[in-house]
């Protein structure tokens, strides 16, 4: 059975889709040669850019620095994740000096995780912060991204808390956001709704997490706070000893979900590529029929 969309969804889906990647910055030499290679792989796709992580409390940052400019010496659009808890106001106005100076248009804004004691908290407790202060920095230079969480913020004590916190990042001057994955579009489509209750009319792009191990998925799904749907974890239980398998079930999942999400009028895809070619590849394949990039 065909799902059903608004009118004002399928509207907004014609308008051209974007997608973007994720990647962390490699811990070796040996990796950043294979991420070169992989972004080589990706850019046939005309990506919107290529984001980079940062790490809690900047630990990540010499890194990330790292991964950024050898995106950059690519002539790849780059988005820098930039996480402000534990960071002092200077070490970010100085970040942001040279992301200018290295001619970057667009930041990934988050709050970043808690460190274990109040020490180390640095100036900023929360992102709509940080994003206010970059736009009293930089002004309108930079195109802000920040977190949206459609099955609620692990730390929400409740979902309006949890929307009344995403409309101050917006209301800082967030110009879109991307969301954590997730495996169920109707928790997307409820979210989108929710948002224009709360007058929240900036884009909002699916965050997609292509399925290749289960271990991992489960690891990252109790962090972050994301479902796995019990069909969905049965079945990939199932499969955990099969990896060719789980593999091509995980990208079957994947790109039904994507599909359903273009359908309903997502303004693009982001993806969370965990520095793998493959997984990611196949599911843009498939989706190549209904993608229109921009």
């Amino acid at each position: 059975m065909s799902r059903e969309y608004p009118a004002e969804r399928q509207k907004q889906g014609k308008q051209g889709i974007s997608i973007s990647f994720e990647f962390f910055p490699p811990n070796t030499r040996e990796g950043l040669i294979k991420l070169s290679d992989i972004c080589d792989a990706l850019n046939r796709f005309r990506p919107q850019y290529f984001s980079v992580t940062f790490g809690a409390g900047g630990g990540n940052r010499t890194k990330t620095f790292r991964t950024v400019r050898l995106l950059l010496s690519k002539n790849l659009r780059v988005a820098p994740h930039l996480t402000c808890v534990g960071l002092p106001k200077p070490v970010i106005r100085h970040m942001l000096k040279n992301y200018i100076r290295q001619g970057i248009r667009r930041i990934v804004a988050l709050r970043g995780d808690l460190p274990e004691t109040e020490v180390h908290r640095g100036d900023f407790y929360y992102a709509n912060e940080l994003v206010d202060f970059i736009r009293t920095e930089t002004g309108s230079h930079f195109h802000i991204d920040v977190a949206a969480h459609p099955e609620f913020h692990p730390q929400a004590i409740n979902v309006f808390a949890g929307l009344e916190n995403f409309k101050r990042k917006i209301a800082a001057g967030a110009d879109r956001a991307i969301t954590q994955y997730f495996f169920n579009p109707d928790a997307y489509f409820r979210f989108l709704d929710n948002c224009h209750q709360y007058g929240i009319t900036v884009p909002i792009v699916p965050g997609i997490m292509p399925i290749s191990h289960f271990e991992k998925l489960l690891r990252f799904s109790r962090l972050c706070g994301a479902e796995i749907p019990t069909w969905l974890f049965k079945r990939l239980e199932a499969y955990r000893d099969d990896e060719v398998s789980l593999r091509a079930y995980g990208i079957d999942v994947v790109t039904r979900l994507c599909e359903d999400l273009l359908r309903g009028g997502a303004p693009g895809l982001h993806f969370y590529t965990l520095n793998q070619l493959s997984p990611t590849q196949h599911i843009i394949n498939q989706l190549e029929r209904c993608l229109v990039y921009c």
